[in-house]
């Protein structure tokens, strides 16, 4: 039955937003109507930020935003709006930050501020149950209870609130610059960062919860590349592989869930979000470089390839660009979708095929999930499928072969999947966010580099296409799509995120478009965003509407900040493009920010990558050859199933005489004996060229300063 009530949400083209469009409570989305209104009416504020694939915000919304006594209470005391935090970061950000400082550091969505007219926060919170329960007030009485304060002493609470936003401008001020830190005091926080890890199971705890620890993984394989230090190198491959084999991992469809909620990666956070895609394949393919174990390298690929797979079936749009995420629900309940009782099992494979499946995946009658919340469900005990028992071992136990068991496995894997198609799917968050498909852009070119996979290249390229020629307005970013059209001016990070994607395709085709459109878009960011007083970037851009705070950090959270991610890009560009004013901003970066990863190492693992890299150096290679010959795929295979995560390529055609002017790095580069041809550089000066596959491996394993002439 359709709802009596609409709002002014149902214009939005924000998926999360048109979830309230229909709640009785009066919202407006962030904008001047609703601003306005609170100045005009000296009316509070309750301002609620989530996102589309939030299992508690749901929670929220039907417990009070559906609630028409709670509506009316806002309805008369507040001015009500809602936020979607992917659409509009820069607010989730200031204002996760004032909720925290309120909370004792304890953050979360659905995030609930309640502001002045003038914005200040007065009171935050996350998620708050309707009513009164434990000896804790419930959202009904809170927000009474802060509208009636409002009444009675509205000066008191922006007295206090004016306090609140002071420290909130300190936490997002970057500081003095300090220098650039030495290489010793990376190795530090990474030593630091190390010790923080699990040691039996992987990851690294946060309360009950392991989120995916990419950021951190990759810099303890930097680590290890540069020291040797084995520990760096087995705590990555213990986390992957445990993370691989775990719930957390969608062991039929493939995909990485946002997070574990117990020790064991057992129980995960159903739903699924794009940037986590990017990030988790992009480092299961370093752990797969990196590691000289072949069984953990034949399950990395595994893993990486069953993100990719998952990515280009259910989060591709027609245009080719990538959807925002998936719902951790379906049908009301958390995890509905991915669930299987033993029963269900049985029925869709019969024995002894259902027998071996339950068996690797873990499935019993007794079950090893009870959502509190589904009691009512009709059929049994519930399974979150993960990895049990290896194929060896049900071999033996089966009497059969390993490769009969690997058959029966992959066949009834795709049969359960198929199955499982036929369910109600979770909620799909469709919009389209320029910074998050920079991400995915990113691994993608990787995958299709190290994977020799041209489609993952080729899904890339059409992602980066879609990106640059219909999410732009004026000439820049935008950093949302949704309804057919562009919105809202792109963030640091959208240009940061897809320069580095634009850099990945690049290295992988050798088209230098893609490095033409990331000298633009950097540009861009420069005129617009850099603060030229004290270097590095902001997170909005200097047109971009006044708020509490003109942002600029370097912390690195669920994804990678835009400071981080540009201090590498910068450095790999100067050399790309010989550009010395790239690598000058590059260092003042560092100076800004340097003294961040000393505080809060766990903060800043990417920033940490970016100082490693800076006195780390790069290699240079250069592979002169045509694409079509077997001879030149033979070399770039060479150096991509090494790990050299200071590694800069670039390609050249010999027909192709305009990227060699464009490029420096491929001046005067040709074949040797009309053979393709590699050069491995650093600083322009090469090792001598090499056609033989053996030498170059020697050269790209060789850490010795580069002596050789150039080539």
């Amino acid at each position: 039955m359709p709802s009596q009530h609409t709002n002014a949400l149902v214009n939005e083209a924000s998926p999360y937003l048109l979830q309230h469009a229909h709640n009785p409570v009066d919202w407006y989305p962030w904008g001047e109507e609703a601003l306005a209104r609170s100045r005009e009416e000296n009316r509070l504020i309750f301002l609620s930020i989530g996102y589309a694939a939030c299992h508690w915000c749901h929670v929220m919304e039907h417990e009070s935003f559906e609630d028409e006594e709670v509506a009316a209470i806002l309805n008369r005391d507040y001015i009500s709006i809602k936020v979607d935090r992917e659409e509009r970061p820069d607010l989730d950000e200031i204002y996760m930050s004032a909720t925290m400082l309120y909370t004792g550091g304890h953050g979360g969505w659905p995030m609930s501020v309640f502001l002045t007219p003038d914005l200040k926060p007065v009171y935050a919170g996350t998620y708050f149950p309707r009513n009164n329960a434990y000896g804790r007030p419930g959202f009904k009485t809170i927000v009474a209870y802060i509208a009636q304060s409002w009444r009675d002493k509205s000066e008191e609470l922006a007295r206090n609130s004016e306090r609140v936003v002071q420290a909130v401008r300190q936490l997002h001020a970057s500081g003095e610059a300090s220098g650039i830190p030495n290489r010793e005091r990376v190795s530090t926080a990474a030593d630091r960062i190390l010790q923080a890890y699990d040691h039996q199971l992987g990851g690294v705890a946060s309360g009950t919860n392991k989120f995916p620890p990419s950021q951190s993984m990759d810099l303890l394989l930097r680590q290890y590349a540069h020291t040797g230090h084995h520990a760096c190198l087995s705590e990555v491959e213990l986390t992957l592989r445990q993370m691989g084999n775990g719930g957390i991992y969608d062991q039929l469809g493939g995909g990485i869930h946002r997070y574990s909620t117990d020790p064991k990666w057992l129980v995960p956070h159903f739903e699924k979000m794009l940037y986590d895609q990017g990030l988790v394949s992009s480092i299961y393919l370093d752990g797969l470089q990196a590691t000289g174990h072949p069984g953990l390298r034949k399950l990395f690929e595994r893993k990486a390839r069953g993100i990719f797979e998952y990515v280009l079936r259910d989060l591709r749009s027609p245009q080719g660009a990538f959807y925002s995420s998936e719902d951790a629900d379906s049908e009301g309940l958390e995890g509905k979708f991915f669930i299987w009782t033993l029963e269900q099992i049985n029925e869709v494979l019969g024995e002894p095929h259902g027998r071996i499946i339950a068996s690797h995946y873990g499935a019993t009658a007794v079950g090893n999930w009870n959502h509190p919340g589904d009691q009512h469900v009709p059929y049994g005990p519930k399974n979150i499928l993960h990895v049990s028992r290896s194929i060896e071992v049900i071999a033996k136990v089966e009497n059969l072969s390993t490769e009969e068991v690997a058959r029966v496995i992959d066949a009834g894997r795709s049969k359960l999947l198929a199955v499982r198609e036929q369910r109600v799917r979770p909620g799909l968050d469709d919009k389209i966010l320029a910074g998050w498909n920079g991400l995915m852009i990113t691994a993608l070119a990787k995958g299709a580099a190290v994977l020799e996979e041209a489609r993952y290249g080729e899904a890339a390229a059409a992602a980066a296409e879609f990106v640059l020629h219909e999410m732009r307005g004026g000439g820049r970013l935008c950093a949302a799509y949704g309804k057919g059209k562009a919105r809202l001016k792109a963030y640091s990070t959208d240009y940061a995120f897809l320069v580095e994607g634009l850099l990945g395709l690049y290295e992988w085709s050798g088209e230098v478009r893609w490095l033409d459109e990331a000298e633009s878009l950097t540009d861009i960011l420069i005129e617009f965003y850099w603060d030229k007083q004290a270097g590095g970037v902001f997170f909005t851009a200097s047109d971009h509407e006044d708020l509490l705070v003109r942002s600029k950090t370097a912390h690195d959270g669920a994804i990678p900040s835009g400071n981080s991610v540009m201090l590498m890009n910068l450095q790999k560009l100067a050399i790309l493009l010989d550009r010395k004013d790239y690598r000058e901003r590059a260092a003042e970066m560092i100076e800004v920010f340097g003294a961040g990863p000393d505080r809060q190492p766990f903060q800043h693992e990417r920033l940490l990558t970016g100082i490693a890299a800076w006195h780390d150096g790069f290699q240079e290679i250069a592979v002169v050859g045509a694409p079509g010959d077997p001879r030149t795929r033979a070399l770039l295979r060479a150096v991509y199933s090494a790990y050299l995560p200071n590694k800069i390529v670039a390609r050249l055609d010999p027909a192709d005489a305009e990227t060699a002017e464009r490029v420096p790095l491929l001046a005067a580069r040709a074949q040797v004996d009309a053979r393709p041809t590699a050069y491995v550089c650093r600083n322009y000066v090469c090792r001598q060229p090499t056609t033989d596959l053996e030498e170059l491996k020697k050269q790209l394993e060789s850490s010795d300063d580069i002596q050789a002439v150039s080539g």
